[in-house]
């Protein structure tokens, strides 16, 4: 019996980890300012994140997974305010990307997840199906990762904490991905690929995240 078999079992100790930024104007989504405004930039940071949230709590209908909430800005007080008290949240803490992201997965495998998988909130394309996918992929492969269009990566899913695959990464560059796959295939990692999708950084991204909107609303509407 695999691992996704067992996933009500109390064995099996699935996690994911959301970094995101408190959504105060002038200080999130920056590339976004021209076109949007201090304001209107902080408020898409706050729709893309509610939204990554709420595909989520969708997934912990069907699969069981534990989920905690990384941030960076604001305090512990105002994310709960505004994500809710039914969320766990850690601060990011200091130091760049790679950093950042091991400390939280380290954390992780330490309190004895066995499987954790970390997203950021800039790709509407993650939603609870995809999320499963990598769950269920998860436990076959020592690196699930999730390529973004742009260079990057929108998810990437361990079994245990390596290091390696986040130290002298180039962070916010178009060499992020390949980077990281290098330094994959020469540690001979098994890995395995989810479907390239795009971030929403820049003006031009802003019809990719309309695009979801709409089909928000239709479903409801349906």
């Amino acid at each position: 019996m695999n691992c996704w078999a067992l996933k009500s079992a109390e064995k099996l100790k699935q996690h994911l980890i959301i970094f995101t930024r408190y959504p105060e104007p002038g200080k999130t989504k920056t590339r976004m300012i021209p076109a949007l405004g201090d304001l209107g930039a902080a408020n898409l940071q706050k729709q893309m994140t509610e939204y990554t949230v709420s595909q989520v709590k969708e997934l912990q209908k069907t699969v069981y997974i534990s989920c905690e909430v990384r941030f960076a800005g604001g305090n512990l007080q105002l994310m709960r305010d505004w994500l809710g008290l039914d969320l766990v949240y850690q601060p990011q803490g200091e130091g760049d990307l790679g950093d950042r992201m091991a400390r939280s997965l380290s954390d992780a495998f330490q309190s004895g997840r066995e499987q954790v998988i970390i997203i950021g909130t800039d790709c509407p394309g993650v939603n609870s199906q995809l999320l499963a996918k990598a769950f269920e992929q998860v436990c076959n492969y020592d690196l699930v990762i999730g390529p973004a269009i742009d260079g990057g990566y929108y998810l990437i899913g361990l079994r245990q904490l390596i290091p390696n695959l986040f130290a002298n990464i180039d962070w916010g560059t178009s060499q992020v991905l390949q980077q990281t796959v290098n330094i994959a295939e020469k540690l001979n990692l098994s890995k395995i690929y989810l479907p390239a999708l795009s971030d929403v950084d820049y003006p031009e991204d802003l019809p990719i995240w309309e695009q979801t909107i709409q089909r928000q609303m239709e479903n409801f509407s349906n």
